[in-house]
This record gives C-alpha cells, structure tokens and sequence, in this order.
C-alpha cells in the first residue's frame, strides 16, 4: 500500500475500491459496438474474437503504410463484414542497423507483440484503445489480425498539420497520458504520429506495436510521465508475473516479460514521488 493510500479517509478508500471493482467487472462482461461495413453490429468480445479467428476473408489489399507493409482484409461471418489488419513480420536478430547510423542490440520486430499488447492492455482496463489482436494464419504466413478501427477521423499526423485543436482537451489530455503510460511501459520505440488514430468522436486509438516490448529495463521517457488514470494506477501496482505470463502466452519471452515488470516498478515509483512531492489530486484523475 502507497503512502498517499494510508493517508485516506477509510470511507473514501472504501468507495474507491468498490468503484474499481465495479469497472473490472464492467469492463469484463460489456460488450463492444463494433460498425462493419454491412451495418453496425453489438458484439461481446468473444465474438468479436471468434470473428477474427474464424470469419472467411474475401478480399484482401496492401494498406501502403507502416514498415512492415500490412495487410488490410476484409472478413465476412453470419452477415457481418468487417476488416482487420494483418501482420506477418517476425524478425529477430542480436543486432540490427538502421539509416541513418544508428544501431539496436537484441533487436526484434514480430506480430506477436501486436497480441501481447491488446492482451497487456486488456489486463490492466486500457483495452478501449488497443484494438482487438489473434494470432491466424492466412495465405500460408501465420501473424496477427488485429480489428480494424472504425470511424477514424484523421490521424495525429494530420491533425497537426492541419493545426485541429480537439474539442475537449480535458478528454484528449487524459487519453494522451493514458498512451504515454501504456507505450514507455512495453517500451514501444516506434509510437509515432502515423499509428495515434483519432475517431469522430475523438477517441484514440494506438495501433501497431511490432517493435515494443524491449528488454531493457529503464524507461524510455520517464519526464513524459505526468499523470495518470486513477484505476490504471491501481491496477499497474496490482500487476504481477505471473499474471502477464499467463495473459501474453507464448508472445512474450520470460527476459520481455522479465524487463515489463521492471519498467513497472520504475513506473509506480515515478508516480508515487510525483504524489509525494505534488500530492494526489494533481498526479491522479
């Protein structure tokens, strides 16, 4: 338990762990608004997962973006049509080199970790901006197919060419620190402006993690961890090994999940000397 944690009104505290329990349960049982492209459809995740794993594909595109040339197919199950991205990458090498001169030792970029991230992000309650991600074969190359997010306005790219400020920067703002805890926590070296996807509504979504999940075990950015959502904080203290092994499967080695877990604690820590010295209403919302 936290310092700022002891220092509660025990009925807050109280309240506060009611409320948490309630979202996990939430958050477990609600099912997703899925559009496709025959109409909109309300489905659980499990079927959105059957979906994706089962579901026919009948046409398939190059989506022209990305380094590692994905694939956009679209899937046709019982009269839902709905597209997906498909990535078949899977490279690992002790060390890579890249233009420009720079170098990266145990280097690997895999669709695995595509489905150890959405897997990650569904432990800890931020799934709403990770999209849905399998593992499947298709066209004789096994990789990820991951939901295909609907209803994307622009990404952060153009919105900051095109200078767009967001209606509600209260909103946005907490959704960005909510990205910035979940990227330096897998350690995602290619979150760039391309893969912020930004919907009508102005939701954001972070798509393609082939090259997270390093395995060093410092923070890439840790001045850019500000804040953080309250239940996100909870549940990054709650986080053990042993739960991530068995959530990420076989997507993650034991030294990736070995340095997450450590990244984690440079997390919490950061986060509980932000309170410390800013107190809990200005770290936390």
């Amino acid at each position: 338990m936290s310092p700022f944690q002891r220092k509660m009104n025990p009925n807050i505290e109280i309240l506060h762990m009611i409320t948490a329990c309630l979202a996990s349960i939430f958050m477990a049982i609600a099912p997703l608004c899925f559009s496709g492209q025959e109409g909109s459809s309300l489905l659980s995740k499990e079927e959105a997962r059957r979906i994706l794993l089962e579901a026919k594909v009948i046409q398939s595109q190059r989506i022209g973006k990305g380094l590692t040339n994905p694939w956009r197919l679209t899937l046709s199950s019982d009269g839902l049509t709905h597209d997906a991205s498909f990535q078949d990458v899977d490279v690992r090498t002790q060390e890579a080199g890249f233009a420009g001169g720079g170098r990266e030792l145990n280097f690997a970029d895999s669709f695995h970790f595509n489905i150890a991230a959405y897997e990650l992000a569904s432990l800890l309650g931020v799934d709403d901006m990770v999209p849905m991600s399998v593992e499947r074969a298709w066209d004789g190359k096994k990789g990820s197919l991951s939901w295909w997010v609907d209803d994307v306005k622009m990404d952060e790219e153009e919105r900051v060419k095109r200078a767009i400020s967001p209606p509600d920067s209260h909103s946005w703002n907490n959704q960005m620190h909510r990205i910035r805890v979940f990227s330096q926590l897998i350690y995602d070296t290619d979150r760039n402006v391309q893969n912020i996807l930004i919907t009508g509504d102005w939701k954001l979504w972070i798509i393609d993690f082939t090259r997270a999940f390093r395995t060093l075990r410092e923070l890439p950015e840790e001045e850019d961890l500000l804040k953080c959502e309250r239940g996100l904080f909870s549940r990054l203290q709650e986080l053990n090994k042993d739960a991530v092994s068995r959530a990420v499967g076989g997507h993650l080695t034991r030294w990736e999940v070995e340095a997450l877990m450590a990244r984690r604690d440079l997390i919490v820590k950061r986060f509980q000397k932000l309170i410390r010295e800013n107190g809990e209403a200005k770290v936390l919302y």
